[in-house]
């Protein structure tokens, strides 16, 4: 496992972003755990972050994309650090623009999107937080291709639950680039995450024990994707 995923699963940890324990997901499930990116909110937090999401959005899909797409809400902060952070690590600008929940009918910035404009021609990468059903994508991805005529190369989240999405069958990710034909991947996928915590002190704990990895172990022999 690359160093900068190592450091990843323990940033999340360390800053309260990755929790275990019981928690009722938006889709009704219970999960061991939960990952909440809204838990960033130091300066050094949201500088690091974005300097990972750079690194592997590099990785993954090179340099050859134009702007970083963030969904309302917490896709806006995202795109912007990691749009900062691509300057600083690659020397590339790459423009940000994320949506509105509410049209904006007023002033010289007024529409549906913050940020830069989206124009024809232009290669999008989409950023957020954590996907586990894949449907945030139904909104937006039809915002994104409606406003101008680009071509979206992929999607990066933090984390991949790889659990099963809206078909039942297949992952988020997996739904969403057979849904869409783009691709759509994840800094880190939890089976990294668990190989990198098992039995393994983090911040002087161990975070997960043999309990909570069969308590993981039993979610995923039902909602494994």
């Amino acid at each position: 496992m690359e160093q900068y995923k190592q450091e990843f699963i323990e940033f999340m940890v360390e800053s309260d972003v990755l929790k275990f324990g019981d928690f009722t997901l938006k889709s009704g499930r219970k999960s061991p755990f939960f990952m909440n990116a809204g838990a960033y909110v130091t300066g050094t937090q949201l500088m690091r972050l974005g300097e990972y999401y750079a690194k592997a959005i590099h990785d993954n899909y090179g340099d050859d994309f134009d702007v970083l797409f963030g969904p309302a809400y917490k896709g806006i902060p995202i795109s912007v650090v990691t749009a900062v952070a691509y300057a600083k690590l690659y020397g590339k600008e790459i423009r940000y623009c994320s949506d509105r929940k509410e049209e904006k009918d007023h002033g010289a910035d007024k529409g549906s999107f913050l940020g830069a404009k989206l124009r024809d021609g232009d290669r999008v990468v989409m950023i957020e937080d954590v996907t586990t059903s894949g449907k945030s994508m139904e909104e937006t991805v039809p915002k994104v291709k409606g406003a101008a005529d680009v071509t979206i190369v992929g999607l990066m989240v933090s984390l991949n639950r790889m659990e099963v999405g809206l078909g039942g069958k297949k992952s988020a990710l997996e739904e969403i680039k057979d849904t869409y034909g783009f691709d759509a991947r994840a800094i880190v996928s939890m089976s990294e995450v668990i190989e990198h915590l098992y039995n393994r002190p983090c911040n002087g704990n161990i975070v997960i024990d043999d309990a909570l990895k069969a308590a993981i172990d039993d979610y995923y022999a039902q909602y494994g994707a």
